[in-house]
């Protein structure tokens, strides 16, 4: 399942180049208000592409060695070198998905929208990710099916830093929307 993952991610169709000096949104502070975390727990600091069409956005992570997790490491130069800790992928995929849903579906939190993931179908790290430049993040939603008050996502992941990948995955999410002031939602 998951080499069919990576030949789709060959199929971008009319991707643009991104000078990712000056081509860059930074995140509205709308977005950020919005989002179910705070400041720390962003992690993305620019969206750098949004194809609503294409239903697909790329973003930039700043790294540095003070990133959760990443700040925790017993960093040894030749067993452990310092690198962008692996869990913070899986946790930016989040926000991709909520950048997603935001940008791309028109969808607010503060309306009841939330979401999580439900599962990861496939990834896999071709490397460690240094903190020596930022990280170019990809996603791209192959489909959606709404039902209700329910939509449910699958999306394909690409980051890369220095124009080389180091990390894709397929993952699925479902998104609510809870009437506020009810019982929380049941994923």
């Amino acid at each position: 399942m998951f080499r069919g993952c990576r030949r789709r991610f060959r199929r971008f169709p009319g991707r643009r180049a991104v000078d990712r000096r000056t081509a860059t949104m930074p995140l509205d502070p709308e977005v950020l208000a919005d989002c179910p975390y705070g400041p720390g727990g962003v992690l993305v600091d620019e969206v750098l592409e949004v194809d609503v069409e294409g239903r697909r956005l790329s973003a930039r992570m700043p790294v540095s060695a003070e990133l959760p997790l990443t700040s925790a490491q017993r960093v040894h130069p030749q067993l452990h070198p310092p690198h962008v800790a692996a869990g913070l992928m899986v946790h930016v995929t989040g926000i991709l998905g909520y950048l997603h849903l935001y940008y791309i579906e028109g969808l607010r939190h503060r309306d009841g929208w939330s979401g999580f993931g439900v599962r990861i179908h496939g990834a896999r790290f071709t490397r460690v990710a240094h903190l020596d430049a930022p990280l170019h993040l990809e996603v791209e939603c192959r489909g959606v099916r709404r039902m209700g008050d329910k939509m449910f996502s699958r999306y394909a992941y690409r980051f890369s830093q220095d124009g080389l990948p180091f990390y894709q995955s397929e993952q699925s999410a479902v998104w609510t929307r809870v009437q506020l002031g009810a019982s929380a939602p049941v994923v």
